[in-house]
């Protein structure tokens, strides 16, 4: 997925705790973070705005808003780059509604058979994309993160700052509604 390992354990989420302590006290510190977490920010963010350019901003973005943020970080079990794709979000969202970006969706021919065999359909292509583009901004996160950047429940719900069960729960709500518009397609 990301190449990058993201600490899963209570073990190394708490390594990756003091890491963070230390680069709250002296920035200079920061720099493994950083290593350990650029590329995978970047990745994510190219895949929803598909413009390289932007995509190195918005994630020049996400590290000076983490920098300046690091003070008021605090763990809460998940590993700080749940933290940093939450940075993500809230600065694509605003790029969103501003209207200077358009969304899209990185979609890749497994994520989809596995939608629509979630979803109970045959229908891998048009029928599909069309109900993609009837659900909220968060609703295609929800997918898009599982299906086709193939996150565990436990990623997503870090991201999403939930818990692993809501993001289940979510995210089978969402499936029932693509199953739903895709009925009625």
């Amino acid at each position: 997925m990301t190449g990058t390992r993201v600490p899963t354990d209570a073990a190394e989420i708490s390594d990756e705790w003091q890491e963070v302590q230390a680069a709250q006290k002296d920035p200079q510190a920061f720099r493994p973070l950083y290593e350990r977490y650029y590329r995978s920010i970047l990745r994510f963010v190219y895949n929803r705005v598909e413009n390289r350019d932007l995509a190195f901003d918005i994630t020049s973005q996400v590290f000076c808003e983490a920098i300046c943020s690091l003070k008021r970080y605090t763990t809460r079990g998940f590993p700080f780059s749940s933290w940093l794709f939450r940075i993500a979000l809230n600065i694509l969202g605003k790029h969103y509604r501003s209207g200077k970006v358009r969304r899209t969706v990185s979609i890749r021919e497994e994520g989809i058979a596995l939608i629509a065999e979630e979803c109970g359909s045959r229908e891998q292509d048009e029928t599909l994309f069309r109900a993609l583009q009837t659900l909220e901004e968060t609703e295609v996160q929800l997918v898009e993160m599982r299906f086709f950047e193939q996150r565990s429940f436990a990623e997503i719900a870090g991201i999403l700052g939930i818990s692993e069960s809501a993001a289940k729960q979510r995210l089978y709500k969402v499936l029932e509604l693509l199953k739903k518009e895709m009925k009625g397609i």
